[in-house]
């Protein structure tokens, strides 16, 4: 069994300890993650771990013939060969092996009799041919299509210049080389950064056939749970093994936390008083020994600290301004690049305070309706009508890209923030990852993920009842994302976004919007709820899954196709209803709003002095009053039957099959 093992390694920047005596053992079939707070050290910890940087201290040991695999976060560039040869240099090993073999097999030709320097030849021979063999070189053509389709390449990318591809697809690149390098030990550094939810559920599902060992970083919460058994925390230089997956870590780490904020409370209340002491009786001459001995007892205490994901920070969300109920209507929506179509007859009707994420494959057109939405892109066809009072943000990372300039980071968004929330900016800063003098950075050397999460922040600051996001989660940690998610369930407006993040669009969402090349589906229901219905149709594995040979055979099979239209038209139907119910009830509730009005006027004229006492004039007043409280009454009743109507046919599914 291959193994990496550490022992008592310790490593400093400065004065700052970064690993203080860790130990840690991966092996075939470890199943593990690396977590901790940002800036923690965990990038550094891969390093060390796959022999890039020396510790100070301490020993390494790596299994005699082991291959450890390293991916890092970012800073990856590929030049001077097409995509499917740059792929092909994950085998440059096996191909060094291979000329060994060669070596040693011409060797043996001219051994004579069974001799022990023959024989050891013939084993090394034998190890190395083990290995050729476990690498699937000799079926390496089938497996780079493989993989590279897994992560989102085309055929037609194959032949493609490496240097043609974005820096988000060159991390595409990296990945499947070290995935195609089927190593003993597998180290991934943030690897779902680049990664669209399809090409994640593929990952996720090569991990867990992958017959070695890896150790993972990552940022996304539901990727962690379907992969790893066990959790390493890094917190202040310190390494702690959890036993389960990254939930049973957080329920465990959780329990932990609450002892440490006790025990932290009382270090601070004595912390204040002996500081209150020094302050009163320092300058007593009579009290000078115990002065002293107060002050070394603080020198020598060791400060608890608190790690950034237990400080709970909240977004103080302004109030949105008050809308129509009717957040956005969408008639007819078309988009056409070239030859091709992207979206086409796209209708939506969506309510305020509706929480709507936009699924589908890449290239389904998820961006570009949101672009469409939010008003950058005017060439369309079709018609977008947002409810009276409804002001839209939107948030994209092309967006992030337009801050520049010599401005600093905390100033720029004082000048932005309404003034109640400017004392929260620093916490807030924090929460987005600008820690300390981060707060002082110029808008001109902030990296991207800088930008992005400060474009972010600056959004959510304004009074809004209207977002538009397109890939918020983006450059957050999961402490970041948690605020982020606890801020969007806890805001009265309206969302509308896109998310690769599994877990994210599960517990933000109330309903899902399919685009697909069978056109748009609106499914009443969260991102797990589509998944779920996704699952239950003829032909449908995981929606994050490609389909497989045989899945793409039974959907062309007449009875599963005649199954899945009549379900579509089921669909059709249903969203009509629903879609007229809700005209309906939005003139009925127009109308009970006329009504009110008018009731609340006739009763303000009938306290007028002027009316009151003209016996006639109150009389015609009241007639009319009980006219309007009549018809007040009528429209209630009628209301509530169009609810009711209108809410089974969002919950029936099966009765229009």
């Amino acid at each position: 069994m291959a193994f990496v093992q550490f022992s008592r390694v310790s490593l400093a920047f400065g004065d700052r300890d970064i690993l203080k005596e860790v130990s840690l053992s991966l092996a075939s079939g470890s199943r593990s993650a690396l977590t901790g707070a940002n800036g923690s050290g965990k990038s550094t910890l891969m390093q060390v771990i796959a022999g890039k940087l020396p510790p100070d201290s301490g020993d390494r040991a790596v299994q005699k013939g082991g291959r450890v695999s390293y991916l890092p976060q970012s800073g990856i560039v590929h030049r001077g060969r097409t995509l499917r040869e740059e792929a092909e240099t994950a085998y440059d090993e096996i191909s060094a092996i291979l000329s060994k073999m060669e070596e040693i097999g011409r060797t043996l030709e001219t051994a004579q009799g069974d001799d022990s320097p023959t024989a050891l030849l013939l084993e090394e021979y034998h190890l190395l041919q083990e290995a050729v063999d476990g690498s699937g070189y000799y079926t390496r053509d089938a497996r780079i299509t493989t993989v590279l389709s897994g992560l989102g390449f085309l055929i037609s990318d194959m032949d493609r210049p490496v240097e043609e591809f974005s820096g988000g697809w060159q991390m595409r690149i990296a990945l499947a080389k070290v995935l195609l390098e089927t190593p003993d030990i597998l180290l991934l550094d943030e690897p779902t950064n680049y990664l669209d939810i399809e090409a994640r559920s593929w990952l996720e599902s090569w991990l867990r056939s992958f017959t070695g060992g890896y150790l993972l970083v990552s940022h996304d919460r539901y990727f962690l749970d379907v992969t790893v058994a066990e959790v390493y925390e890094l917190f202040q230089g310190n390494l702690k093994r959890y036993a389960g997956n990254y939930s049973a870590y957080e329920q465990v780490r959780e329990q932990e936390l609450e002892s440490l904020m006790k025990r932290y409370a009382a270090q601070q209340e004595e912390i204040a008083k002996a500081e209150e002491l020094i302050r009163r009786f320092r300058y007593k001459a009579s009290k000078a020994a115990m002065v002293q001995e107060r002050i070394k007892k603080l020198e020598k205490m060791e400060p608890i600290q608190i790690p950034e994901s237990l400080k709970k920070i909240r977004i103080p969300f302004p109030d949105p301004p008050h809308g129509a109920r009717v957040a956005l209507t969408l008639e007819g929506i078309g988009k056409r690049y070239g030859n091709q179509q992207v979206l086409s007859g796209l209708d939506l009707v969506l309510d305020s305070g509706e929480r709507l994420v936009v699924a589908g494959r890449n290239g389904a057109g998820k961006t570009t309706l949101l672009r469409i939405l939010a008003g950058k892109d005017a060439d369309f066809e079709g018609t977008v009508r947002y409810g009276a009072g409804i002001a839209s943000g939107y948030f994209s990372q092309d967006a992030a890209e337009t801050m520049i300039g010599p401005e600093q980071v905390l100033n720029f968004l004082e000048a932005e923030a309404p003034a109640e929330q400017v004392p929260h900016l620093r916490d807030l800063l924090g929460a987005f990852l600008f820690r300390g003098d981060d707060v002082y950075k110029p808008l001109s050397v902030l990296s991207g993920g800088e930008k992005s999460r400060l474009a972010l922040l600056r959004m959510l600051l304004k009074p809004m009842n209207l977002l538009i996001l397109d890939e918020p989660t983006n450059h957050l940690d999961l402490h970041s994302k948690d605020i982020l998610l606890d801020t969007l369930r806890a805001y009265k407006g309206t969302v509308i976004f896109v998310s690769h993040d599994r877990a994210f669009m599960e517990a933000l969402s109330t309903k899902t919007l399919e685009l697909s090349d069978r056109g748009a589906r609106l499914f009443y229901g969260d991102y797990a709820y589509y998944t779920e219905r996704l699952e239950r149709e003829p032909g449908n594995g995981d929606p994050g899954f490609p389909a497989s040979p045989q899945s793409k055979g039974k959907a062309e099979n007449k009875p599963e196709q005649s199954g899945a239209a009549r379900q579509r038209e089921a669909d059709k139907r249903r969203q009509a209803l629903i879609r007229r119910l809700e005209r309906q009830e939005e003139g009925i509730l127009h109308a009970l709003t006329e009504l009110e009005a008018e009731k609340s006027l006739l009763e303000g004229d009938l306290v007028k002095p002027e009316v009151y006492r003209n016996g006639e004039k109150a009389k015609t007043l009241k007639a009319r009053l009980d006219g309007i409280i009549v018809q007040i009454g009528v429209k209630t009743e009628e209301w509530e039957a169009k609810a009711g109507e209108l809410e089974r046919a969002k919950d029936n599914t099966k009765g229009f099959l």
